[in-house]
């Protein structure tokens, strides 16, 4: 696929206040780049423009890079490797890299489960510093809970890690509130990356809460949902090979439709205010906590400098409440992932 997009992503001209992942983790910028669509799950990427994509983001201010090892089975690592060899030796120092382990992968592309016992900790990190050329990565974290090795084994080897100097940060995916309290028993958790969005708010009631209460940063992925509510996805568009949307229960039949017409009244609530559906659902998920940093999923540079363009946007307290009601907690219909996944999330047991 080629993808021509003359699109500048001008750098950021006022300075941005950081965000702290928790009170423990590193100082970033306030959006983070997930990466995984330059190599996995949304169809064929254009490797030019994706490398564009990293560069423009650093140039931009932007400071983590999300990853994992299994997204395209080390594609993408190798990948943003390529891009920060390429960038200018600044946006290079200033990358922060954040990468999960832990999926098995088949020849043919499907998953076979997760591993997190220590030895095969120290295996894949072995494995992702070859591919990032890197002495270090500054956040580690295993996917999804291994439910055949306690989550305190894990963290213990990923501290070790730390101790060594290979690793600089813990974090956590898709746990839950009594997950997150064993962990953080052990070692010092930066961040729990978690899918946060307008139509995904399920850690308001107890993981979210809880991670405050432990100091834990979040690292928020699904801002946009997989592009549901981007405002670019249309009601009659045909997802390519190999997207994993058309196994997605958001975006089949009825319940597609159901959640467009979401997105239909969150475009009012857009329009009123001069901007995009994306730069509205992306400027709910910020003003929800300075602890809180949304990862956007960008592989083009003109959805990256609108993902951007949101920082710019102030939510008053009678805009947010436009927002909710557009958008009512527990609103989509079909699970976030098909059942199959689900059963993975700790975070949802």
């Amino acid at each position: 696929m080629t993808t021509n997009v003359n699109v500048k992503v001008q750098p950021t001209t006022t300075a941005r206040p950081a965000r702290t992942l928790g009170s423990t983790g590193p100082s970033v910028f306030p959006l983070g780049l997930g990466c995984m669509g330059m190599s996995a799950l949304y169809g064929e990427a254009d490797r030019a423009e994706s490398i564009a994509t990293l560069h423009a983001a650093l140039d931009a201010g932007v400071t983590l890079l999300d990853t994992g090892d299994f997204y395209g089975m080390g594609h993408n690592e190798l990948l943003i490797a390529e891009a920060l060899r390429t960038a200018p030796a600044a946006a290079r120092e200033q990358a922060l890299t954040s990468v999960k382990f832990g999926a098995l992968r088949t020849v043919e592309g499907g998953f076979a489960g997760y591993d997190g016992r220590p030895e095969a900790v120290r295996n894949f990190l072995a494995y992702s510093l070859q591919r990032l050329g890197r002495d270090h990565i500054d956040i580690y974290r295993i996917a999804r809970v291994d439910p055949a090795v306690p989550i305190e084994e894990t963290v213990g080897a990923i501290a070790e890690a730390v101790q060594a100097g290979h690793v600089r940060h813990i974090g956590l995916s898709e746990v839950g509130a009594d997950t997150l309290r064993r962990a953080a028993a052990v070692a010092p958790i930066a961040d729990l990356q978690i899918e946060y969005s307008l139509v995904s708010r399920g850690i308001e009631e107890e993981i979210l809460p809880t991670a405050r209460e432990l100091g834990i940063g979040i690292t928020a992925y699904g801002v946009l949902s997989r592009g549901l509510i981007s405002g670019h996805f249309g009601r009659d568009r045909e997802l390519a090979p190999g997207d994993f949307r058309g196994m997605s229960p958001r975006f089949q039949g009825e319940n597609l439709q159901r959640n467009l017409d979401l997105v239909d009244a969150l475009r009012k609530v857009a329009e009123e205010k001069g901007i995009s559906v994306a730069q509205t659902a992306i400027a709910w998920v910020l003003a929800q906590g300075q602890d809180i940093v949304p990862l956007v999923g960008a592989r083009r540079r003109d959805r990256l400098a609108e993902a951007l363009d949101a920082m710019e946007v102030e939510l008053s307290p009678a805009d947010l409440e436009a927002v909710e009601a557009a958008v009512p907690a527990g609103a989509a219909a079909g699970e976030r992932y098909p059942a199959a996944q689900m059963a993975h999330l700790d975070s949802e047991h």
